[in-house]
């Protein structure tokens, strides 16, 4: 199946000099003079390196061909190991097949692993998970006029900012796709 440039959004999958590829960001763009153009960022699906590259303005790209499996993560050694929640089927993945996925893999987590050609190939997270927090420096009161952030270290190892009221054994959700934190779901205790 072919899409447009117009149909360009976050995510999408597309087929690139054979490979394939998911758009991070785009960029329409409409000189004064001559044709309109698409200025994207694609990452690698296979190998997570990224490229710039433009697109006229109107042109097709083939979408990539995949299936998704649900799977479940269930730990990490050495590499990262996934169970399919329909047949029970267990499959290990790398450390760079997973990606950034892998800041927010915690035990039990239910992602989907895209599978291209019948190999898996890359692993989606949900857009929001909720982790806790292992740890922060606490916050100082009066340390600033308006609200503060300080880092806080969650128990997958990725470093986001809090707000300084935040203590460790707090669980937050954060968004997969920023790296934002959007809140306190639970205080600690």
């Amino acid at each position: 199946m072919q899409v447009s440039t117009a149909e360009f959004k976050k995510g999408l999958r597309i087929v690139f000099d054979g490979q394939p590829y998911a758009i991070v960001d785009f960029q329409h763009v409409k000189p004064g003079k001559g044709g309109a153009f698409v200025r994207t960022k694609l990452k690698h699906m296979r190998l997570g390196k990224v490229i710039d590259n433009t697109f006229r303005s109107g042109e097709k790209v083939e979408l990539v061909e995949y299936d998704e499996k649900h799977m479940q993560f269930l730990y990490k050694d050495d590499r990262y190991h996934f169970m399919d929640t329909e047949t029970y089927e267990q499959v290990s993945l790398s450390a760079d097949e997973v990606g950034d996925a892998r800041e927010y893999l915690k035990e039990n987590i239910e992602v989907d692993v895209l599978y291209i050609d019948g190999s898996p190939t890359a692993v989606d997270v949900p857009n929001f998970v909720e982790l806790t927090v292992a740890r922060t420096d606490p916050g100082v009161r009066g340390d600033t006029a308006q609200g503060g952030t300080k880092p806080a270290t969650l128990e997958t190892g990725v470093v986001v900012q809090v707000p300084l009221f935040l203590n460790e054994g707090d669980v937050v959700k954060v968004d997969t796709r920023t790296g934002e934190y959007l809140g306190r779901v639970a205080a600690a205790g």
